[in-house]
């Protein structure tokens, strides 16, 4: 279906104060489902000032038209994805594609995220967070980006490319003075205590949200198991120790256990994969509070295109798959708090694991997981901004006061979850309070006005610009 592209409106006509939106059914993020609801927005600093039942509007807002949909959601987030700017899943591409090719790639997938439904994301290693400059300055479209900056690893290990040269990886990735731009990249290397410090708090630096650590071997790296442990207590300490100094919560990639138990002993908030979790680990879990991100579309995914992978990454795949399910299942049944993240990492939109398939993830936590459909809108929704800790904005939830961040649909989620997957699907999308999607249009580029462009905190933000003294 061809959709007409339209700007966003320039101008309030109306002199309106207030959006007001009618739903035949309201699913708040967290809580019941609520029959016949209006919401209210307020123009001025777009959060949510009214939520409740249409019969008991407010006066001030009852002569605002309401826009009528079915179903009315939180913005849904993606807690765990890449905003690599790669075309593909490799990861040569990953530390091979200049910066420049990774941010212009980049602009599609913010759109396509964003009109998935996908109003936030928690992106654990790109360089979002670069590229997210022109979002906050009205020059593209996408999601409410909450970034770790680069994903910190060892020599050797998940994040390094074993098969390149260390000097040129160490130029483009290491945290010391020999790299042009130290801790600049979608992947950082960090070795020893005061490394792995310093990789901390560049992330920081470039502006981190969170901080992502790889504790274990990864499946679509080459040269290393899942199931061993990488980074010793000392320096996983360090790095979780220095995050939460900065009130930054840490995000631990761990596909094995060893490494899984060494991330919640010793302060991560969140695990993502959990490939060998098991019930000791998922006690331990519930204990400490700490969130499973899965990542089991990236499986599914990756077990549909093992064709395309290197050999030694194929058969990782393969052999890591039931066990992820399991581990996965485990954690539904015993009630560990669940976030969801897709592990999306490409920007070739004809890709299954491209910007834009993200509502995927959340057919697998209903077909494969065992959740239920409104279990798995709220690990989508309310679970995944608390995943940020003490960064955690006011979305996801549904509730006055807190961000506008809603999408709308034609199909009821609760009895067809599958409706989720499928961006055409979605029918409406506000964020903070502007409209960004319509049964009408989709509302691109943003027009330039005297309320957006580069501010002069951005500009000095971005690394192009300090680099070149602009």
């Amino acid at each position: 279906m061809t959709r007409m592209w339209l700007p966003f409106p320039e101008s309030n006509e109306n002199n309106a104060e207030h959006i007001v939106i009618f739903a035949k059914i309201l699913i708040p993020g967290r809580g019941d489902p609520i029959p016949n609801a209006a919401v209210g927005i307020l123009i001025k600093d777009g959060s949510i000032s009214y939520v409740g039942s249409q019969s008991k509007l407010p006066q001030a807002l009852q002569s605002t038209l309401p826009t009528n949909v079915s179903y009315l959601l939180p913005g849904l987030w993606d807690c765990h994805t890449h905003f690599a700017g790669t075309l593909q899943a490799e990861f040569s591409a990953f530390v091979e594609t200049h910066p420049a090719a990774c941010g212009a790639a980049v602009t599609r997938g913010f759109y396509d995220t964003l009109m998935a439904g996908f109003t936030s994301v928690r992106d654990v290693g790109s360089f979002a967070i670069e590229a997210y400059s022109a979002v906050k300055a009205g020059l593209i479209l996408g999601p409410t980006v909450f970034g770790s900056g680069g994903a910190i690893g060892i020599t050797g290990g998940s994040c390094d490319g074993v098969k390149l040269p260390p000097d040129w990886m160490y130029g483009r990735q290491g945290v010391q003075h020999q790299n042009q731009w130290p801790g600049i990249s979608t992947l950082v290397l960090a070795d020893g205590v005061d490394e792995c410090r310093r990789a901390v708090r560049l992330q920081i630096r470039r502006g981190a949200s969170c901080i992502k650590v790889v504790t274990t071997g990864g499946v679509m790296s080459t040269a290393d198991n899942p199931e061993y442990r990488q980074y010793s207590d000392a320096e996983l300490k360090a790095i979780i120790d220095e995050a939460t100094l900065q009130g930054r919560s840490v995000a631990a990639h761990a596909h094995g256990k060893a490494g899984i138990m060494a991330s919640i002993k010793l302060g991560a908030r969140t695990i993502e994969h959990g490939s060998y979790l098991d019930e000791e680990a998922a006690e331990l879990m519930r204990e400490k509070g700490v969130t499973l991100v899965s990542t089991r579309h990236i499986v599914e995914a990756g077990l549909n295109r093992l064709d395309h992978m290197p050999p030694e990454t194929s058969a990782k795949m393969v052999a890591v798959a039931e066990k992820h399910l399991n581990a996965y299942q485990i954690a539904v049944r015993t009630g560990v708090k669940i976030a969801l993240g897709t592990d999306i990492c490409s920007s070739d939109p004809k890709e299954n694991i491209s910007h834009g398939n993200n509502g995927h993830e959340l057919v697998w936590a209903v077909k494969k997981a065992g959740m239920t459909p409104l279990g798995a809108i709220e690990a989508a929704t309310a679970n995944s901004a608390e995943t940020l800790g003490l960064q955690a904005p006011k979305k996801g939830i549904i509730k006055e006061g807190w961000d506008a961040d809603m999408i709308a649909l034609d199909v009821n989620p609760l009895e067809n979850i599958e409706v989720l997957a499928k961006p055409d699907n979605i029918k409406y999308v506000w964020q903070g309070g502007k409209q960004v999607k319509s049964p009408q249009a989709s509302h691109w580029p943003p027009p330039i006005s005297k309320t957006n462009g580069w501010s002069g905190t951005d500009k000095h933000a971005c690394v192009g610009c300090q680099i070149s003294g602009l």
